[in-house]
């Protein structure tokens, strides 16, 4: 990440291969049934993705390109009988910064590409970062 005048900009390292295109047709979380999906990484990002492994949860950061960053209220899951909540009480896409944080299970390696299960990303995502999940601490 570099800074310049305007503020941060972010490097996306790969992007979201998914079947989702619209908005209506993605689930509100990941565990909602959402369909498997591809990250697929820029090559000279390859080598950190060294020991990632099938079967491993990982957090997806995400930039979510598609939302509205003036959206600062929503009703959660977006239920109107239920009560505005300023979204950073909320999952909404839709907030100043959009990014979007998924835990998401790696089912398929292939090379600079990862299928996993549980991403309600569309299709074309911009991908920020990938962290491990960390058991306890006796394992980091």
């Amino acid at each position: 990440m570099s800074t310049d005048s305007a503020g941060y900009v972010i490097e996306p390292i790969g992007r979201v291969e998914s079947p989702l295109i619209e908005r209506d047709q993605a689930p509100l979380q990941g565990d909602e049934g959402a369909p498997d999906a591809w990250l697929v990484f820029e090559p000279r990002f390859g080598a950190a993705l060294h020991g990632l492994s099938v079967g491993n949860d990982v957090l997806l950061l995400t930039w979510l390109d598609r939302a509205d960053r003036n959206v600062l209220e929503v009703h959660p899951r977006g239920d109107q009988s239920r009560p505005v909540s300023g979204v950073f009480n909320t999952r909404s896409p839709d907030r100043p910064n959009p990014i979007g944080l998924h835990r998401v299970s790696i089912a398929e390696i292939d090379g600079l590409r990862l299928r996993v299960r549980n991403l309600e990303a569309f299709d074309n995502t911009p991908i920020v970062d990938i962290k491990p999940v960390l058991g306890d601490r006796s394992e980091r």
